[in-house]
């Protein structure tokens, strides 16, 4: 489909700008799906034997839950997009869904005695949207939370900033307070100045990933995060990659992140995942498989993660259908697995050989 039916290229690889990517998507998630049903074997398996892993013992991936919403994923004042609890600390997947959960539920009653009912309404992948401004306040939110459940030290945090959302391209700065029309610009820093405040996340917070901290194309800023925090907290490229093989490569030559989000659409084929993953996994970078914004209940990432070893999963909070589709299905999995699922936990950034 794409190097023959489509073969359209630019300087990125296959651009798919024949066909489509959606379209051939739509085809290679099929195709995947049959090629398990004829084989007889679940799909996770057979993701695995596409990708050369072992299918006698399973890695089940750490839940990254999205639990505030900000960014463009809600309608408050918090410029970065999504602060995310990982249970790194549990013993299975199903104890890190309750843990996760249990965390998510004290974050709603925290906030609802802080702000009120009205500010535990949640944005587009299921968590709460309250309207505060600051960063920081968001962070101790979640630690509070974390806290009231009883999983402090068990229970990290990760982001996912999406800072090209905020990126002023003229004025070669980033706008924290970006969703306020003709703000003052007291909220406008330069790279260095926000590489300094997740320098302070790291210190003040249990943080150990932190996806799109700078614009997709400022790999100069990238590569700085990454010499100077990469060891205690991943660098994981969302925009900067869009899962495409060549951008992976330039990103592991420059040593500018340490860590590919796995989104199948924007590449727009599982072969090609399959080789972005592979190459990021050699270069002993960390892979999160990744749910979109706009998602439906097809749960094909949750066979993904288990398939491709990545450790991580980021599909939303634990709520709404379409989120819970891909956490069920990796409770059926681990179900399945029984005694030959082992749940990443601390190993998230590179599950074991």
């Amino acid at each position: 489909m794409v190097k023959e039916l489509d073969g359209q290229q630019n300087e990125w690889g296959w651009s798919k700008s024949k066909l489509g990517a959606n379209a051939i998507l739509a085809v290679s998630m099929a195709v995947c799906k049959a090629g398990a049903a004829a084989k007889g074997v679940p799909l996770y398996k057979h993701i695995a034997n596409l990708a050369d892993n072992p299918t006698d013992k399973m890695y089940m991936p750490v839940p990254s839950f999205n639990i505030i919403n900000g960014g463009s994923h809600a309608g408050n004042k918090l410029a970065m997009q999504e602060f995310m609890i990982l249970p790194v600390g549990a013993s299975s997947f199903s104890e890190a869904m309750k843990m996760g959960s249990e965390v998510y539920h004290n974050l709603k009653s925290v906030i609802k005695k802080k702000y009120g009912q009205d500010a535990c309404n949640v944005g587009d992948e299921g968590g709460f949207a309250p309207n505060i401004l600051d960063n920081k306040e968001g962070l101790d939110l979640v630690v509070e939370a974390i806290e009231k459940a009883g999983y402090t030290g068990k229970v990290k945090i990760g982001m996912d900033v999406a800072a090209s959302e905020f990126w002023k391209e003229e004025e070669k700065v980033y706008d924290l307070d970006f969703k306020t029309e003709n703000n003052d610009g007291s909220q406008k820093m330069s790279g260095e100045s926000l590489l300094s405040m997740y320098e302070q996340f790291c210190s003040d917070y249990p943080m150990v990933s932190i996806e799109d901290p700078f614009d997709q194309d400022d790999f100069a800023s990238y590569g700085a995060m990454t010499a100077k925090l990469g060891e205690s907290c991943q660098v994981v490229g969302d925009d900067l990659l869009v899962t495409n093989p060549t951008r992976v490569q330039k990103a592991i030559d420059d040593k500018a992140c340490n860590a590919l989000l796995l989104k199948v659409n924007q590449i727009g084929s599982i072969t090609e995942a399959i080789e972005a993953v592979n190459m990021a996994q050699k270069a002993g970078w960390g892979v999160m498989t990744s749910h979109r914004s706009g998602e439906t209940e097809d749960s094909f990432i949750a066979d993904l993660a288990v398939g491709l070893k990545t450790g991580q999963i980021k599909t939303g909070a634990p709520c709404r259908s379409e989120r819970l589709a891909k956490y069920n299905q990796l409770l059926r999995i681990e179900e399945e697995l029984g005694d030959c699922a082992i749940y990443t936990g601390a190993d998230f950034r590179s599950p074991p050989k």
